[in-house]
């Protein structure tokens, strides 16, 4: 974990309020809306004032924001109530400021309250950070552009909390492994809320997000009984207080990529398509899906146009890259990613390459409006491959 992450965490801590969220195209200016600064969400108001902005009337907060631990801004929380706008954002933070730029489309801003008039704000790069954080903290990429909760508490319905608490009675072993920890969650959700495959065929991408996020919640639950003992209990020594941290952050890291996997699985099965998963192509990679299997991508006489490739990944901004020698004889690769806002320029390398992303309906609106019509949501990826199947 490097400083950085460390300086955000230790100031989470310490402070009186925090707020993450990733940085879109209409914060850096790119969406041609004329508009400045971060936008900060009605959610998390109480991060710039003490109470709700009033429509008709704007209102001013201005503060001190020591940046990365290494420079500080005098910036201003302001609510536009008048007109037709009713938003808050954080505007003004001089010449100079290196994080408003198009590059940083897709990194994650981190805002922490110390003081009423004293912040500390952080940006996050690279998909390694993002883990880092996200499992320190206790959150996934998709409770962001929100507060940051103190205590992560589980607020599922009682149905959803009483099937996940009988799992957690049946376990025999540690930790479940992330396929049985994924379906399960899973099934636990279908039943508290009576999914049935004719609701997750007609919207795919939103139940693919409520499975992540269930699947999170009990490994959650699971997490605090198994280490509620040990973390309350002094360590003999900080060796041995690291190594438990570490067993903790690289399972929650380890979980999430695979967690992604096994639930894409269950959508492309409900909505009957052919796929196989961690098929061997070349020198022996294993892409996460060949449709319509791995036989027919090996058969020479299969029609090529018929093949499609996708990967999975939880956040992509660094990582696409390691997809592109996974399966040689498909040219075009598909990517499916729950990151939110990519710089036009990654993106443009990106398709240079060959590479289409694949994200959930919701979050395409976190993209650069010139990129916006060529990623693919779920339901639109699945439409593909059964056109490529009929």
């Amino acid at each position: 974990m490097n400083q950085i992450v460390n300086d955000a965490l230790n100031s989470i801590n310490k402070g009186e309020i925090a707020f993450c969220k990733f940085i879109s195209a209409n914060d850096a200016g790119k969406t041609g809306a004329h508009q400045e600064g971060f936008y900060i969400p009605k959610n998390s108001y109480s991060l710039a004032f003490d109470n709700p902005g009033v429509k008709g009337e704007n209102k001013e907060n201005f503060v001190k924001i020591r940046w990365q631990s290494d420079f500080e801004t005098t910036s201003r929380f302001i609510y536009y109530g008048s007109g037709t706008r009713n938003e808050y954002r954080l505007t003004r933070f001089g010449k100079g400021f290196p994080f408003l730029t198009e590059n940083n489309v897709g990194d994650l801003l981190i805002l922490i309250k110390i003081a009423s008039d004293y912040f500390e704000g952080f940006v996050l790069q690279s998909d390694e950070e993002f883990e880092d954080f996200f499992a320190s903290v206790g959150i996934t990429s998709q409770e962001t552009n929100q507060l940051i909760p103190k205590k992560i508490t589980v607020t599922a319905e009682e149905k959803l909390m009483s099937c996940f608490t009988a799992y957690l009675k049946s376990l025999t072993t540690d930790f479940p492994s992330t396929f049985d920890l994924a379906n399960n969650s899973r099934n636990c959700y279908i039943k508290s809320h009576q999914i049935t495959d004719v609701i997750v065929k007609d919207n795919p991408d939103k139940e693919l997000l409520n499975w992540v996020f269930s699947e999170y919640q009990l490994f959650k639950i699971i997490e605090n009984d198994r280490y509620n003992e040990i973390i309350g209990t002094p360590f003999p020594s900080v060796e041995e207080l690291v190594n438990c941290a570490n067993t903790i952050l690289n399972r929650r890291k380890s979980r999430a990529g695979k967690s992604l996997e096994h639930h894409l699985s269950e959508v492309f099965r409900i909505c009957n398509i052919a796929f196989e998963s961690q098929g061997k192509t070349e020198a022996n990679k294993q892409p996460d899906f060949i449709f319509p299997n791995i036989e027919s991508y090996r058969n020479i006489q299969f029609d090529d146009t018929k093949l499609i490739f996708l990967a999975s990944k939880t956040t992509c901004k660094d990582r696409w890259r390691q997809i592109l020698n996974e399966a040689d004889r498909i040219k075009d690769k598909h990517l499916f990613t729950l990151q939110q806002g990519i710089s036009s320029n990654q993106l443009k390398e990106m398709y240079d390459y060959g590479v289409q992303l694949v994200v959930p309906a919701p979050y395409i609106k976190s993209f650069p409006e010139n990129f916006k019509e060529r990623i693919l949501s779920l339901d639109k990826f699945i439409s593909l491959v059964k056109s490529k199947q009929s």
